[in-house]
């Protein structure tokens, strides 16, 4: 692992969960392979003791990471379910992550965003740095940058951007470090456009926990459409990776070479729900759990969904080159 400004994260992270910051913290993790491709494991919506199939998803990731010799591994969030985390001391922290993700090859870096139930819960707790000292594989901001020379990975705080959230009284948000939320939202939105902008890695990819576009329970997150996807397609990202729907599940823009894909099943799925969708943009749908891959070279990206029991279930690939490339 090598993250950039690393004896002095500690600092960076206690300012970051407490005020909107000016600029997006990066990190380098660059390839331990010699040809620089990176190889990465996807997971979203999982944090459930083992339960649901999670230990079983878990056993299948340790297994894939062992063969590709992956680099580090992503989290959609919805890290901790059904609330989030109490405080730092909390033991679901070690239930759900630590004992559950054993295998040697998932002892790697983990980059995590928060999902919509890990702010019900203390969302300070689960940035927290005390997390990363419990566990050194921990790591959880709301939206930064992750640095791997030829891709850069731009995660994206998606939760406070949609309205329901904050006029719902079901549950109770922990909105700490996110009011006044249109300061946050344009804050947030301004540096994405500034950071894919001034980006010049061959291949750029947004992950975020809620959907843009989507044919599960949850469907497309209408917020994102409107403010987001605009910035995405004009500074050309590839891929915007979620979770939030409890699927695996890969669409292809008709308007630009963005594709959307979903790794939300980490545990519990199998809503059966599904929308319609245009069969020329819906290249692959699994109501279950599962999780995703990604090899990324300096001239290819490949993807690959698994199951609760390793079968591949979709692949997909898309090469770009460029003058002197070629």
């Amino acid at each position: 692992m090598a993250i950039k400004n690393i004896n002095c994260i500690t600092i960076l992270l206690a300012v970051y969960t407490v005020v909107v910051a000016a600029k997006l913290q990066r990190f380098d993790h660059l390839p331990s392979k010699m040809d620089g491709s990176i190889d990465i494991l996807v997971i979203g919506d999982w944090g459930r003791k083992g339960l649901y199939n999670q230990s079983d998803v878990a056993f299948q990731m340790g297994k894939v990471g062992e063969i590709l010799d992956a680099d580090f591994i992503i989290s959609t969030g919805d890290n901790f379910y059904e609330d989030g985390l109490i405080d730092e001391e909390d033991p679901l922290f070690v239930e759900s992550f630590t004992d559950i993700y054993t295998a040697s090859s998932l002892q790697k870096q983990w980059y995590a965003v928060l999902g919509n139930h890990d702010y019900r819960g203390n969302v300070l707790a689960q940035l927290s740095p005390a997390l990363t000292q419990r566990d050194s594989k921990w790591l959880c901001l709301r939206s930064f940058i992750v640095n791997s020379g030829i891709v850069e990975f731009f995660f994206v705080d998606t939760t406070p951007f949609q309205d329901k959230y904050f006029t719902e009284e079901e549950h109770t948000y922990d909105w700490r470090g996110v009011l006044p939320r249109e300061d946050y939202l344009s804050n947030v939105l301004k540096e994405v456009d500034m950071a894919l902008k001034e980006s010049s890695a061959k291949w750029k990819i947004v992950i975020g926990h809620h959907t843009i576009f989507s044919a599960g329970s949850h469907g497309n997150t209408q917020e994102l459409v409107d403010q987001l996807l605009p910035i995405l397609e004009a500074r050309k990202v590839d891929l915007y990776i979620n979770g939030h729907d409890h699927c695996l599940q890969h669409i292809s823009s008709q308007n630009s070479q963005l594709q959307f894909l979903t790794s939300g099943g980490g545990s519990k799925a199998w809503r059966g729900e599904i929308n319609d969708w245009d069969s020329n943009e819906m290249k692959f749908y699994y109501d279950g759990q599962g999780f995703m891959t990604l090899g990324i070279a300096e001239n290819e990206v490949n993807v690959a969904f698994y199951d609760v029991v390793g079968k591949i279930l979709h692949t997909w690939s898309t090469s770009k080159y460029t003058h002197m490339d070629s």
